[in-house]
């Protein structure tokens, strides 16, 4: 199986961020057949989001205290493999640089072992208080990006 390129990286962009959650799957997230439901893939890749904004600073509240909302605007999963009751899982969350004011996030779920057991993307933009979409990055997150570019950030 090859992985999926959700988003193109050119050799001048810094190298994608990244954060790994572990989580293990609980009797309530299963469906008829036994496997994790569908609509659970978004919480789990939801999670590791989270936990890559909060870790480098650019989560949620970060963006929500500077007067901006991050919604989501695309997501995609592939699936591969199921995951079954009681197993233990990895998420990686990806940010991938992006010139424009938005957010390309990438996620892979991985077994015990390593294997890929799915991935995907969510793209989110940036609005102000009054639902305006920004055409440039506000000023904090700037600056985020502009150490980032400069490998200050890893």
């Amino acid at each position: 199986m090859k992985h999926p390129v959700y988003f193109k990286h050119s050799p001048d962009n810094p190298t994608p961020l990244s954060h790994r959650v572990v989580r293990k799957v609980r009797f309530d997230e299963l469906d008829p057949l036994n496997i994790v439901w569908h609509g659970h893939y978004a919480s789990y890749f939801e999670d590791a989001r989270v936990a890559l904004g909060n870790f480098y600073g650019i989560g949620y509240m970060d963006f929500f205290n500077q007067g901006i909302a991050i919604p989501l605007k695309k997501f995609h999963v592939d699936f591969y493999k199921p995951l079954q009751f009681d197993v233990s899982y990895t998420i990686e969350a990806l940010l991938h640089w992006n010139e424009a004011a938005r957010l390309d996030f990438e996620f892979n779920i991985y077994d015990t072992d390593g294997g890929l057991q799915s991935s995907g993307y969510s793209v989110h933009l940036m609005v102000d208080k009054v639902q305006g979409v920004l055409v440039a990055k506000p000023t904090f997150f700037e600056d985020f990006c502009e150490k980032w570019r400069r490998e200050e950030i890893k």
